[in-house]
């Protein structure tokens, strides 16, 4: 049974109102595969569909070890051993040359001896729900943004009058207060960005027009000049987001891909893609129910990518590896995505040698506008 099977019983045992058992399956937030006795997939619901990127009919069929690439050996043995139950926490799987960190467990049916359920949950999906701790972090520094921002408009103004009674010779140090004490406000403005739990309205949005907007921002910079390709469905319909948060999302993650190429002697490329995920819709955790995500939107550059050691922080505020980084850039792009109700995550593809920032963002429901 594939997940479209599922998502066709809907309602077709229900009972007083009551989900059908293919209901709930086709719901759960997290990949759920049925493993059949000889080890192969016998069943998987959309989100496992999304999470391995690929359709349920190519699934079925293949070994659940073949799928999930070189996992634990620990793993792998259990998951070879029909008989075993297991809760696996932070392990890494492979899918498409993309490494995965994922929660995982096996569950023997009874009485249906060789038949498992296994269960995969996204690390950074499951993040979406840590909204709360987040604040806890962020919360107070911004509280302190205000207090630190009054002092600074004073030393400013004192830097000012310093530099008209030096000599021009002397100028020059003026000039540097003044610089880092806006470089200092900068840094507050985007702490308080982070901080803040207002969210800007949302409203039916052609995703194409705000890429190539970011686009064009970005080319005006100034910094190094590097192709920038878009691979876009034209079909795709509007997605429901506040424009300009989508627009400030896309120019940071456009001008990061363009700083990691920058140091590439041969062919830096960018790509900018878009695609709907027909029936691998993604759900979120937000505000206490699920929101479908099909539009997708990814940002590869072919540049060295995170370090390793920090790739499973790369949304954490003050987490950068730019040598005069402040870590704040990701760490607000996540905050703009999960307020319009999306998800950002983060691949790199080590054999490829590129780096995927991919954003999942609800549809609008109006009528949808093409490119």
């Amino acid at each position: 049974m594939t997940a479209s099977d599922l998502a066709e019983e809907i309602g077709a045992d229900e009972t007083e109102g009551r989900p059908s058992a293919g209901a709930q399956i086709s719901s759960l937030v997290f990949a759920m595969l049925l493993i059949d006795g000889d080890g192969a997939i016998a069943e998987v619901n959309h989100a496992a569909e999304n999470l391995l990127d690929q359709s349920a009919r190519r699934l079925m069929g293949k070994a659940i070890t073949d799928v999930l690439g070189e996992v634990d050996g620990r793993v792998r043995d259990r998951l070879i051993r029909s008989d075993a139950a297991l809760v696996a926490r932070d392990i890494t799987i492979t899918t498409n040359r993309t490494e995965t960190r994922v929660n995982l467990t096996i569950s023997p049916i009874a009485q249906h001896r060789g038949w498992r359920v296994v269960t995969l949950s996204e690390i950074s999906h499951e993040d979406n729900a840590d909204d709360a701790d987040m604040g806890v972090s962020i919360g107070a520094p911004s509280i302190l943004a205000h207090e630190i921002k009054n002092p600074l408009s004073a030393i400013r103004g004192a830097g000012q009058l310093v530099a008209r009674k030096l000599p021009h010779s002397d100028k020059k140090l003026a000039r540097m207060i003044t610089d880092e004490v806006d470089r200092i406000a900068r840094l507050i403005d985007r702490m308080q960005q982070l901080g803040s739990k207002t969210t800007e309205p949302a409203a039916s949005c052609n995703p194409h027009e705000a890429i190539r907007s970011a686009i064009a921002t970005v080319r005006a910079a100034t910094g190094p000049q590097v192709e920038i390709s878009e691979e876009f469905d034209p079909s795709l319909p509007p997605v429901m987001v506040n424009r300009d948060a989508l627009e400030q999302v896309l120019i940071n993650l456009i001008s990061n891909a363009r700083d990691a190429v920058g140091s590439r002697d041969e062919s830096p490329r960018i790509v900018v893609k878009t695609r709907f995920a027909s029936g691998l819709a993604f759900n979120a955790i937000r505000l206490g129910r699920a929101v479908r995500l099909p539009i997708e939107i990814s940002v590869s550059d072919n540049g060295p990518g995170v370090p390793p050691e920090l790739r499973d922080h790369v949304f954490e505020p003050f987490v950068s590896s730019k040598k005069s980084g402040q870590g704040l850039g990701l760490a607000l792009v996540r905050k703009l995505v999960r307020d319009m109700s999306g998800r950002i995550s983060h691949e790199r593809d080590s054999k490829g040698g590129i780096t995927h920032f991919r954003i999942h963002l609800p549809q609008a429901q109006a009528a949808g506008v093409q490119s």
